[in-house]
């Protein structure tokens, strides 16, 4: 059962540094943050009474270094230790830590610099200064200094972990300092002022911010056009984890990996705000490649997906199921019947009759859990998914362990999760109903509009004021398309700025045919296009594996075209296609780090292969 923690005050008017306090107070011995250096390392672990006292060190040396109430402070640093404190230390301070996406191009990364007018950058090592070095001779931004945590150019390399175990906790001793004055790497004691009693900086500062100041900006990812910053409050973060605490029943202090971009705001909420609400045990995970293999060893209770993680994982498991042998395959696809049929009730809102859920019991604990087990999911009491819409077919999948994916919508406005499924009530094909505290309606286009208390309150100006993107009656207009049902449940139709108009003046989500295109296994990824154009084409990337013999790849494409074309409507069927050889990904550049499709990017790197595609 998930605690009801003591809350210290009205939600509505606490700030993170308070949660921080009552997690001291009332958890400080229960674990908060552990890490490992290297794959197969043994974990280090924080608890709540040492984050937070490693948090006032931190906050110190950053005052130290000049960082002051208000200001952004930017960062570009995998899911490390050094990230997660500094991100907390600079709350505590009143700055506002901003998360640059890892992969972000040079220019989207001197973009943010001189809009956030952020002095103070910390980034991880070697490869990042590549990219910021530049910025602090650049007029155009106020950048001052580079905070390195890892100063391999100023010395030897020392990281957290090697402080941890030669120095007193909170030393943080050799971080490295490239100043723009200067433009020397020095090896300093950047944090000394930590271990020199002026932690009293920090306790002062907290307590002097309010739930409305800001608590970070989260630039968006930039499907089209330049990001923009998104100022998100204390009150925003506070409320939306109140809800979701509420709506989700989860054991005590639950653990979460933490492996998708802090830069995003599903993270930020399920990585850093939501721990702190619930003094829960956050395990960083800085390479996404390894989030499978430390899934198998801790054998969480939660885990969110992004559908392309979801999408993979079930590859994964599809595969091994295929090697089984016949007779056994025939045991696990019974039990999966089975386990689809018990989710069917729940979805209708029925209780299981007892047959039936004896069944299920005996399918789960002799034939799905052991499957499960080998990929560390067998303990799992809450699954989850947003981002993008989930694909039925790989929903459908994991219904057959009796893991219903509860897929959530939002955006960064909203403060990542608006909408939500949830145990108690789930339809799946949707994105569930709207949290405590938040209205929705549909404009006459469709267009979904949200206003409440967790809707952010402007987007961040160049000159550091704030403009409202509400109308007058506090409604935001999301830029999405969908349609609410008369059970409460909204079903996403697709982007109101990604509408195709077809010359003969139709309109298509494109949206919406590139996921029934999907719901093949054989299509991994797709891209659709007919802006202007008599008809739609599109751009598929396989799945070989998800080919009988990879010899009929061709053919099994064609066959999902096919298929895909006689659930869509005359003006959405595909009329040509080309099969690619190559994933795309946020390196290469058709997918934002978020793993949104760019469809600009796309369209600008094929435009030859789409036009090829009109030319008979």
């Amino acid at each position: 059962m998930t605690t009801i923690l003591r809350l210290p005050g009205d939600p509505a008017e606490l700030t993170l540094p308070a949660l921080l306090l009552r997690n001291a107070e009332d958890h400080g011995d229960l674990p908060a943050l552990s890490w490992r250096t290297e794959t197969g390392a043994g974990w280090t672990t924080l608890t709540w009474s040492e984050v937070r006292r490693e948090a006032a060190t931190l906050a110190a040396g950053y005052a130290a270094l000049g960082v002051e109430r208000g200001e952004h402070v930017l960062m570009m640093m995998t899911n490390r230790p050094e990230h997660w404190l500094s991100d907390l230390a600079l709350t505590y301070l009143g700055a506002v830590p901003v998360t640059v996406y890892g992969t972000a191009a040079p220019e989207q990364v001197a973009h943010i610099a001189r809009h956030s007018r952020a002095r103070v950058a910390i980034v991880e090592g070697a490869r990042e200064l590549g990219c910021w070095e530049p910025l602090l001779a650049d007029p155009g931004t106020r950048l001052e200094r580079l905070v390195v945590a890892e100063a391999a150019q100023a010395g030897p390399h020392r990281t957290y972990e090697s402080l941890k175990g030669h120095e007193p906790l909170g030393s943080w001793g050799n971080l490295g300092v490239l100043e723009k004055n200067g433009g020397v790497l020095e090896q300093r004691g950047l944090l000394k002022a930590g271990t020199q009693g002026r932690t009293d900086v920090f306790e002062k500062a907290w307590r002097e911010t309010r739930a409305t100041d800001p608590l970070t900006v989260v630039y968006t990812s930039g499907t089209t056009g330049e990001p923009r910053g998104v100022r998100v409050t204390h009150r925003n973060v506070v409320l939306n984890a109140h809800a979701l605490n509420r709506l989700v029943d989860l054991p005590d202090h639950v653990e979460h990996l933490c492996y998708l971009p802090l830069a995003h705001i599903a993270e930020r909420m399920l990585g850093i705000y939501l721990p702190v609400f619930r003094a829960s045990h956050v395990y960083l995970c800085p390479d996404p490649a390894q989030v499978g293999a430390i899934a198998r060893e801790l054998r969480p209770a939660q885990f969110f997906g992004v559908p392309r993680v979801w999408e993979k994982l079930a590859a994964a498991v599809r595969t091994a199921l295929a090697g089984l042998p016949a007779r056994r395959r025939a045991d696990v696809d019974a039990a999966m019947e089975t386990a689809r049929a018990r989710v069917a009730c729940r979805e209708r809102g029925e209780d299981p009759p007892a047959e039936l859920e004896e069944a299920y019991r005996t399918a789960k604990e002799r034939v799905l859990d052991p499957i499960l087990a080998l990929a560390g999911f067998d303990r799992l009491v809450w699954t989850a998914s947003a981002s993008a819409p989930m694909p039925p077919e790989v929903a459908d999948f994991w219904a057959g362990f009796g893991l219903v994916i509860m897929d959530a919508w939002g955006l960064t406005e909203t403060i990542g999760v608006a909408t939500t499924n949830s145990p108690a009530a789930f339809r799946r094909g949707s994105v569930g109903r709207p949290l405590d505290g938040l209205e929705l309606r549909t404009a006459e286009d469709g267009e979904i509009l949200v206003r409440g208390t967790t809707v952010f309150d402007g987007y961040l100006r160049a000159d550091g004021t704030v403009e409202d993107a509400r109308d007058a009656e506090g409604w935001f207009a999301t830029g999405d398309l969908g349609r609410i049902g008369d059970d409460g449940f909204l079903r996403l139709t697709g982007r109101k700025k990604e509408m195709i108009v077809t010359s003969t003046g139709k309109n298509v989500s494109p949206a919406h045919v590139e996921n029934t295109l999907k719901e093949h296994p054989v299509v991994d990824q797709a891209y659709v296009h007919g802006d202007g154009r008599p008809y739609l084409v599109a751009l598929l990337v396989p799945d070989p594996a998800a080919a009988e013999d990879p010899a009929d790849l061709a053919e099994a494409v064609a066959h999902a075209v096919a298929q895909a074309n006689t659930r869509l409507s005359r003006t959405e069927q595909i009329r040509r296609y080309r099969v690619l050889d190559r994933e795309w990904s946020p390196a290469t550049g058709e997918l934002t780090p978020s793993l949104k499709l760019r469809r600009t990017a796309v369209q600008e790197r094929y435009g030859d292969v789409i036009e090829q595609l009109y030319t008979f």
